[in-house]
C-alpha cells in the first residue's frame, strides 16, 4: 500500500489491484476510524472482475447470465450496502472509495463526487464529460448506435452513509474490459452503453490514452481541488441511551 498524495484534509492511499472482499473489509476499517474522528481517506484501487448489487438490485434481476456462468468465469457477486443497482468492477477500472464525513449533506456530497470525476476526465483530456440529470454517474455526449442515440456512461457512482461517514464511491472506466458490461444491464438502465477513457481516445483519434497511473495522479489532484473548501466536520452522533437498571421480578418462582 502506498501513499499517492497526502493533502492536509484527507489522505490518498493506492491499493493497487486488490480482491473485492479484501478491499471491502479495508473500507470498513477506515470507515470505523473516520467515524471516530480519524483522517478522511480516499482509497484508489482496481479489482479483479466482480459484480456488486446495490440496494436497488432486487436480487440481481439485471444480471443477464446465470450464476453458474459467472462462477465458471471466476466472477463473484456481492450484495453490498451502497445505493443503486448492479455494476461491474474489473481491471482497468479505477475505483475511488471516498471515506469522507458527510452527515446529512448527501446530495451535496454526490454532486462533489461528480465534479471530482469530471475534473479527472478534464485532466485526462476528455473535456466534454457531463452529469446526467436524474441519474447518478458521469457521461460523455450520446453516440448513435444502429440508428438509436445511446447514453455513453464512463463512470458510475454509488455510496452508503453510516454514522455520518461515506462508504464506496466512484468506478471510472480507464481501460476497462467493456465486454464484461454485457453480463448485466448496467445500473439497471437499458438505454446506456458503457465507455472508457481508452475507448474514447480510440474513437476520437486522440492517440495514446493516459494510463492508470496518470489517471490516479489526476484523481488525487481533482479530489484535492474539488474538496478544497469542504466542511470536514464530523457531525456528533446522538448519545446512546443510558442502560436501564434491572428490575427484579415480582412474584413467581424464586
Amino acid at each position: 500500500m502506498t501513499d499517492a498524495s497526502s493533502p492536509s484534509s484527507f489522505q490518498v492511499l493506492d491499493l493497487g489491484l486488490m480482491d473485492y472482499h479484501a478491499a471491502w473489509d479495508l473500507q470498513k476499517q477506515h470507515h470505523a476510524r473516520v467515524a471516530q474522528g480519524g483522517q478522511p481517506t480516499l482509497l484508489l484501487v482496481e479489482h479483479p472482475a466482480v459484480l456488486t448489487l446495490g440496494r436497488k438490485a432486487a436480487g440481481g434481476e439485471n444480471i443477464v447470465v446465470t450464476r453458474e456462468y459467472l462462477a465458471a468465469q471466476g466472477i463473484q457477486v456481492y450484495e453490498i450496502e451502497r445505493g443503486g443497482d448492479v455494476t461491474y468492477h474489473g481491471p482497468g477500472q479505477l475505483v475511488m472509495y471516498a471515506i469522507f464525513p458527510v452527515g446529512r449533506k448527501v446530495r451535496d456530497f454526490l454532486r462533489l463526487l461528480e465534479q471530482a470525476t469530471l475534473r479527472i476526465l478534464d485532466l485526462a483530456g476528455l473535456h466534454d464529460a457531463r452529469p446526467n440529470p436524474g441519474y447518478a454517474g458521469v457521461y460523455i455526449p450520446d453516440r448513435e448506435i444502429n440508428g438509436l442515440a445511446r447514453h455513453q456512461k464512463i463512470a458510475s457512482i454509488g455510496v452508503a452513509i453510516k454514522r455520518h461517514v461515506a462508504l464506496h464511491g466512484v468506478g471510472l472506466n480507464v481501460a476497462t474490459h467493456l465486454d464484461h458490461f454485457d453480463l448485466i444491464v448496467p445500473c439497471g438502465l437499458s438505454d446506456i452503453q458503457m465507455t472508457s477513457i481508452e475507448r474514447e481516445y480510440q474513437l476520437r483519434g486522440l492517440g495514446a490514452a493516459p494510463d492508470m497511473e496518470a489517471v490516479k495522479r489526476a484523481a488525487a489532484q481533482a479530489f484535492t481541488e474539488v474538496f478544497a473548501d469542504y466542511d470536514w466536520t464530523l457531525p456528533a452522533l446522538p448519545p446512546h441511551p443510558a442502560p436501564q437498571p434491572l428490575i427484579p421480578a415480582v412474584g413467581g418462582p424464586a
